[in-house]
């Protein structure tokens, strides 16, 4: 089962612009250490800059976040976190950039949205913080539902799993209910399996393998597996060495195809202009049938 409008183009979340593809959702990370491009983008200046880039590469949408996820990783604190975000929002938005923020802070949520965020992407799924669901009800605004089951410092251990499929989807149900009941609209919902997180390269593989189990939980779906490990794992050499993460970006831009042709609403990347070839031609494809 695939979340269509009828026109075949991905069914989008409520508040956002209609897109006739699976749209693209560049990163810009402002942070000194992101398992990516870590400190290339600290600067507010040089971080507008970039998602300005992003957009004249193919981005829909730019993705605005401060604190690093990847495993590992040790949290900032809400005002350093508020100091990186919401300048670089508030200067892609007057820009006219459609912008999201990623965070685990309600604080945050809110303040990004005030400066033009048109769209909450929280790794935790509102289990980081329990005003998050409170806050963006208020705002009215979509809300990235990630599975997620605990922070990046020991999110490793966690990743234990009889059958990943069923249970990432058993467990962004109850999510899903718990928001729903928190009075966040229905149609402002989207759901993200949290590839990497907490989950093994063959647990990623098996979910992007059956992306079609979670778009039946009837929400639009944003795949982000961007220069993740699994894909250094699937490009490993003979030694079983990974590529180098900026390395990653042509098995990034197929992974987008797939989940293009799977129906996902929107991709999230590093690099852009790949995928925004790939999910033109995976809609090419479609439309051809």
């Amino acid at each position: 089962m695939t979340v269509l409008r009828a026109d075949g183009a991905p069914k989008g979340p409520g508040g956002l612009p209609r897109w006739d593809r699976c749209a693209v959702m560049g990163v810009v990370n402002v942070t000194p250490d992101s398992f990516s491009d870590g400190g290339r983008f600290f600067d507010t200046a040089a971080a507008v800059k970039h998602g300005m880039e992003l957009v004249s590469e193919g981005a829909d949408l730019v993705d605005v976040g401060g604190e690093s996820t990847r495993p590992g990783a040790t949290r900032v604190d809400e005002d350093e976190e508020l100091r990186r975000v919401v300048p670089v929002v508030r200067g892609l938005a007057s820009e006219g950039v459609t912008v999201s923020v990623d965070t685990m802070r309600a604080s945050v949520a809110e303040q990004a949205v005030r400066a033009g965020a048109r769209l909450v992407n929280d790794v935790s799924g509102g289990l980081a913080d329990p005003a998050m669901p409170d806050v963006v009800a208020g705002l009215d605004v979509p809300f990235v539902v990630m599975h997620w089951r605990g922070f990046s410092e020991d999110m490793n251990s966690r990743a234990v799993y009889a059958d990943v499929v069923s249970e990432v989807v058993a467990e962004l149900r109850e999510r899903l209910t718990a928001l729903l009941e928190g009075g966040i609209a229905p149609e402002r919902l989207i759901v993200d399996p949290g590839l990497g997180f907490a989950k093994h390269a063959e647990h990623d593989l098996a979910l992007l393998a059956h992306l079609d189990d979670l778009a039946a939980l009837g929400h639009p779906l944003l795949v982000a597996a961007s220069r993740k490990r699994f894909l250094g794992r699937v490009l490993a050499d003979r030694d079983g060495a990974p590529p180098p993460a900026r390395e990653r970006d042509a098995a990034t831009a197929a992974v987008s195809a797939l989940a293009a042709h799977a129906g996902a609403w929107a991709v999230r990347v590093h690099e852009v202009r790949a995928t925004a070839d790939a999910v033109r031609v995976a809609r090419a494809v479609a439309g051809a049938r």
